[in-house]
């Protein structure tokens, strides 16, 4: 049974990799002369409007139903946390995964496991939406819900952006950023703060890719995982969940 935390995780008992991720992702996100790029992430962390949960290892089917799980919780109940909340999955990471997968074995374990927790959806795919990856207005969807995907790996050295200890997901609701967005001026400022912590923090340029939600040449899922480099996969491989859906 899966069951979504708020900041007083430690409370609660929690096997040793769990209580371990959630320390780390304390110390990455408060540290106060490396800061974190992702401001309204700290803000959210502060305000107690982040949830937390568990999956198993992601190589394994039984992650993909959790995960399926937690978004289907937490969709349902995250207009109610606060315009900065977001959901943060820590994922059971082993030795062998930990230590012997590269950025680009790591990348693979990510659209499988977005493939297969799409397998779990109840919904039918929001008409808006595009199926297509590369279309300007595709995003991720679960529940009848948007969603932006951020993937942090233990295999990313360079981009110390998308590092984490375990495999992680931050999963923002569209919703969220769309509020993010209101004010032109205040998010233009904020991003520009975001952009120079980034700059700062990682040790190469931010990725080309980075782009902005609806712009002709913004494509959502070239974000969601980046690699430690400029380079990009090719083609979406969620796109043939979409065919099957569409035929």
């Amino acid at each position: 049974m899966v069951k979504l935390y708020r900041e007083d995780v430690l409370d609660f008992p929690l096997d040793k990799w769990q209580r371990e991720a959630f320390l780390d992702f304390d110390e990455k996100i408060t540290h106060k002369t490396f800061r974190f790029p992702c401001i309204p992430a700290y803000q959210g962390y502060k305000l107690n409007q982040l949830r937390f949960g568990f999956a198993d290892d992601p190589r394994k089917e039984k992650a993909a139903l959790e995960l399926a799980n937690l978004l289907e919780a937490y969709g349902a109940t995250s207009k109610d946390m606060g315009v900065y909340t977001a959901l943060i999955v820590f994922f059971k990471t082993p030795p062998d995964l930990k230590n012997l997968y590269n950025v680009y074995d790591f990348e693979q374990i990510f659209w499988k496991l977005l493939n297969r927790v799409n397998l779990f959806d109840k919904e039918e795919w929001i008409e808006s939406i595009s199926t297509n990856p590369d279309h300007s207005s595709w995003e991720y969807c679960f529940n009848r819900e948007r969603y932006f995907m951020y993937c942090a790996t233990p295999a990313h050295r360079n981009r110390k952006s998308r590092y984490f200890p375990t495999f992680m997901l931050a999963i923002t609701p569209r919703w969220v950023l769309e509020e993010f967005s209101a004010s032109q001026e205040k998010a233009d400022r904020m991003k520009e703060m975001i952009r120079k912590r980034l700059v700062d923090y990682d040790e190469v340029p931010p990725h080309p890719e980075l782009k902005w939600y609806g712009g002709p040449d913004n494509f959502e899922w070239k974000q969601y995982y980046l690699r430690d480099n400029d380079s990009t996969l090719p083609a979406c491989p969620f796109k043939h969940v979409w065919k099957k859906q569409d035929e």
